[in-house]
């Protein structure tokens, strides 16, 4: 056995019948397993994951979901020597495996290799701001992080402490690449697909409200959390270029909430306050060549900063605890 394959899911009824026969096919002459670790499915997504011969695991109802759970979930139940991570909406490109895994063997301190996420959602405008921007989505050669998956080394992963932090609503690839770079590990992605994508067909701002209210914003205050104290603390300032843009938005917040009253007519305070807010989202709109783009973007970072501190003061369980969980159908 070669290749654990994970993949997360949480109703994905539409799409993980076509996952699993993806990996099915990519495992053809490697040999491995797939391991669907759910989250807590209302659907038919383990009636159906049930009809293929792979193993079925699935948090235990008094565990809440969590975008760090269900990678970590799956790890604690895979027995091969290399680990692929991907999610349930998602197809496993048929030639990525042979050649991760060939990096792999002559790349002897590479932690990892992924490839390219293709998104094929192209009607919400988080997609297709995601595409546009130079992002960990889509640099090739050394990263910092395997946003999307990939192809993960057991033993790097055994050396960093866990797979995935339980604790991330978000950030927990991120997480996962601090620590295996703190060990003197390398994250690769080479210049081919590793998936494609089929995400959410949702409104930008329908996905924006469900991210808030299922913690997904909170991900970066909880990743600063878990660092706080920790040797990686200092690394993770360096490496967020989205901490100083939240910190820009806080200065522009309270430079809003000031001027009303520092000026002689509260009204023109507030005048002043509409006209910052026009020329942000202006520049934003200029420099995404589309006004609904720049519009969204400006909305999504009052968003995140106002879920940062809310991340940063959740509760936190050990990582590497076991996850409670139950065994829904194992592998023949």
């Amino acid at each position: 056995m070669m290749v654990s394959v994970i993949l997360k899911a949480l109703n994905e009824e539409a799409r993980i019948g076509a996952a699993i026969e993806s990996v099915q096919a990519a495992l053809e002459g490697i040999g491995g397993e797939i391991i669907v670790a759910d989250g807590g499915s209302r659907d038919r997504t383990l009636a159906i994951a049930a009809t293929y011969p792979i193993r079925i695991v699935q948090l235990a109802a008094t565990i809440a979901p969590s975008c760090g759970i269900g990678p970590q979930l799956g790890f604690q139940y895979s027995r091969a020597p290399f680990i692929c991570l991907m999610d349930g909406d998602m197809l496993l490109d048929p030639g990525f495996l042979p050649e991760a895994l060939a990096f792999l063997a002559s790349h002897p301190r590479a932690g990892g290799v992924t490839g390219h996420v293709e998104e094929m959602n192209d009607t919400s405008l988080e997609y297709v701001r995601r595409g546009r921007r130079v992002s960990p989505e889509n640099r090739t050669g050394t990263i910092d992080r395997m946003n999307g998956g990939g192809l993960y080394r057991r033993a790097a992963i055994e050396q960093a402490g866990y797979l995935s932090d339980r604790n991330l609503h978000g950030y927990e690839e991120f997480d996962l690449g601090v620590r295996l770079r703190s060990h003197g590990w390398t994250l690769h992605r080479l210049d081919r697909r590793f998936v494609r994508h089929f995400g959410h067909a949702l409104n930008a701002y329908t996905l924006l409200m469900r991210r808030w209210k299922s913690g997904y914003l909170r991900g970066i205050g909880e990743l600063l959390r878990g660092a706080l104290g920790q040797p990686r603390w200092r690394q993770l300032l360096r490496e967020l270029p989205e901490l100083r843009l939240w910190t820009g938005v806080y200065a522009l917040l309270a430079v809003m909430i000031v001027l009303p009253f520092a000026m002689p007519r509260p009204l023109a305070g507030l005048a002043v306050d509409a006209a910052l807010i026009a020329g942000i989202v202006g520049a934003m709109s200029l420099r995404q060549r589309s006004l609904s783009l720049g519009l969204y973007a400006v909305v999504a970072w009052f968003f995140h900063a106002a879920a940062l501190p809310l991340g940063f003061l959740q509760a936190r369980r050990a990582p590497d605890a076991w996850i409670e969980s139950r065994i829904v159908k194992d592998a023949p």
